[in-house]
């Protein structure tokens, strides 16, 4: 009875031991990178927050600071600024790195980032220098606003994306003050 009891218990240690290796290599982060899994809008994403044996626990949506691309439904520029904020985040394996700014969370709930990629590029930025967003900052998250200002000026000068000749027609803030859902 004594050498079951015995048996049982290392039997327990080794299955929480070997649980354990595998949650933590499934579920890791590489340095502090996170998964994304789905790319909502232009300047939405939703990532993996927390995940055990490999399954999505936890998803969280994160919406880029200081930029603001064109609705989904303001074409061809909404598809056009989502595929390419999915290709950035496709050449970067689906992997992010998180920087936040003051404010942490949107009224909607949304955490508010500035994306990085396994380069160390940060994506905020490249939205806007290549023409797919523009700069929208909400105070108190500020901390790149002369960068981002800078880059759309790029943009416009060199006619990138949005400041092209068939570029949109009305700021995305513009177009969702006309377009209100009800």
């Amino acid at each position: 009875m004594k050498v079951l009891n015995v048996a049982n218990k290392i039997f327990l240690i080794v299955t929480i031991l070997l649980l354990t290796y595998i949650t933590n290599a499934c579920g890791s982060k590489n340095s502090n990178y996170y998964k994304v899994t789905e790319i909502n809008d232009g300047d939405t994403v939703t990532i993996i927050k927390e995940s055990f044996l490999g399954i999505f626990v936890k998803t969280e949506k994160i919406r880029l600071i200081g930029i603001d691309a064109p609705e989904l439904a303001q074409e061809p520029w909404g598809v056009r600024s989502k595929n390419y904020l999915r290709k950035i985040i496709r050449e970067s394996d689906w992997q992010v790195k998180i920087e936040l700014d003051v404010q942490h969370r949107d009224k909607y709930g949304r955490i508010l980032a500035y994306l990085w990629d396994k380069n160390g590029n940060m994506i905020n930025y490249m939205m806007i220098r290549n023409g797919y967003a523009m700069v929208y900052t909400i105070p108190p998250n500020v901390k790149y606003v002369e960068s981002f200002l800078e880059a759309q000026r790029l943009a416009r000068d060199e006619k990138r994306g949005i400041w092209g000749k068939d570029g949109i027609r009305q700021n995305p803030s513009d177009w969702r003050t006309e377009n209100r859902r009800n």
